[in-house]
């Protein structure tokens, strides 16, 4: 069968590690020496074309519907194809370019609200309780979960050299975990906006609730429209929503909210080479929209706006234990998840959380830090980086 010739062709070019695979008619071949990281079972002929137009479109959605199965470990596989260069997701004869996605202020709403207003009872299941959901900084190895949330919105803090009674503006503020650590801790008077409504109604009662009217307020509109300025700007995992005709106006949005001298920010994620920087499954059924700036891109866009860098940490090694303990805490709630939510959206969502921590354990992209100054570069800030980590352990990350 042309199909099954074809599909071996794909399979043999596709790992950098012993994968077993059944197909159809109940045929098996096993692919590299040694003991096999996982099995790749496919219960029925997926179509060559397919494949070739949309290759991560085309499993992941396969993976979901249940006509692929996958025994063992799925990170390690998806980690294995990212790694292999002549892979279906890296050879350029499997890809096909990607539409652009229009990002006006309607449709970002929209492709927010499409993730984020699942519902906080879904991500309550397998967050932390900081209820954080981006790269969290392991000061330890030890660190717990909600430790390491806490220590990446305080290494973030500390980077800004903020002092009380400033201001800080967060950039999709999310559940607020950041500005009420910055009210409280900080003594700033932090902002925040976001356009999930489930986030902001999660903030609004939280403001309330602890008497913090006067030191944190959360807006539910988008960062272009705000006009005022301040001292510092945070931004954590949003640039990857604004899509990659947008990326000159975010940075200019940064930049504009700035005071003079003033300081902001920026983390996301990033890759560290040429890419569409686009995945057709994710931008389907999990990132409407999204779009993953390469490093340059970013550093052309910041020096187009006229900020300047003072540091950019890659976090890549971070982000990879995040998504595998995120991982770990969905497993525990498969049951209640299937219940309420149904197989196929498990499948999909188990495959998003593994495929992602694959994609960082391989360098496929990763996540990074930018501190950047609206002037010349580290104007108000200490001569070496020791500040960052003195106040870290101040701090208490550890």
């Amino acid at each position: 069968m042309l199909d099954k010739t074809i599909y071996k062709q794909i399979f043999k070019a596709s790992f950098n590690a012993p994968i077993d695979v059944e197909f159809w008619d109940g045929e098996q071949v096993s692919y590299g020496t040694g003991e096999p990281i996982a099995k790749i079972i496919l219960h029925e002929v997926i179509p060559i074309k397919d494949i070739m137009s949309h290759a991560s479109l085309t499993f992941g959605e396969a993976y979901m519907d249940g006509k692929i199965e996958i025994q063992g470990n799925l990170q390690k596989l998806v980690n294995t194809v990212y790694s292999s260069k002549e892979s279906f997701l890296n050879n350029s004869k499997f890809s096909k370019l990607i539409p652009k996605h229009a990002h006006t202020e309607k449709i970002s709403k929209a492709d927010i609200q499409s993730h984020y207003d699942i519902g906080n009872d879904f991500y309550e299941m397998w967050l932390d309780p900081t209820m954080t959901y981006s790269c969290a900084y392991f000061a330890s190895e030890d660190d717990s979960l909600e430790d390491a949330q806490w220590n990446k919105v305080r290494h973030i803090l500390n980077k800004l050299h903020t002092k009380p009674g400033e201001t800080v503006l967060d950039i999709g503020c999310g559940w607020g975990t950041l500005m009420f650590i910055a009210a409280k801790e900080y003594n700033l008077e932090a902002t925040g906006v976001t356009l999930s409504q489930e986030q902001y109604d999660f903030v609004s009662h939280k403001i309330e609730a602890e008497g913090l009217q006067d030191r944190v307020h959360v807006y539910l509109k988008d960062y272009r429209e705000l006009e005022q300025t301040y001292d510092h700007v945070t931004s954590v995992g949003m640039f990857e929503h604004v899509g990659k005709e947008n990326l000159e106006e975010y940075f200019m949005q940064v930049k504009n909210r700035l005071v003079d001298n003033g300081t902001a920010l920026i983390h996301g994620i990033t890759g560290q080479h040429d890419g569409a920087g686009v995945d057709a499954w994710i931008n389907k059924y999990i990132f409407p929209g999204g779009y993953i700036p390469n490093i340059a891109e970013n550093i052309g866009h910041i020096m187009t706006s006229s900020m300047q860098i003072d540091d950019v940490e890659p976090l890549r090694r971070h982000y990879q234990k995040t998504l595998e303990i995120w991982t770990e805490n969905f497993h525990h709630v498969s049951e209640e998840v299937i219940s309420k939510y149904g197989e196929r959206f498990y499948r999909m969502w188990d495959l998003y959380l593994q495929a992602c921590a694959a994609s960082f354990e391989s360098g496929n992209i990763d996540v990074v830090q930018y501190l950047l100054t609206k002037g010349p570069s580290g104007t108000k800030l200490p001569m070496t980086r020791s500040y960052i980590y003195n106040a870290d352990i101040a701090h208490n990350v550890k």
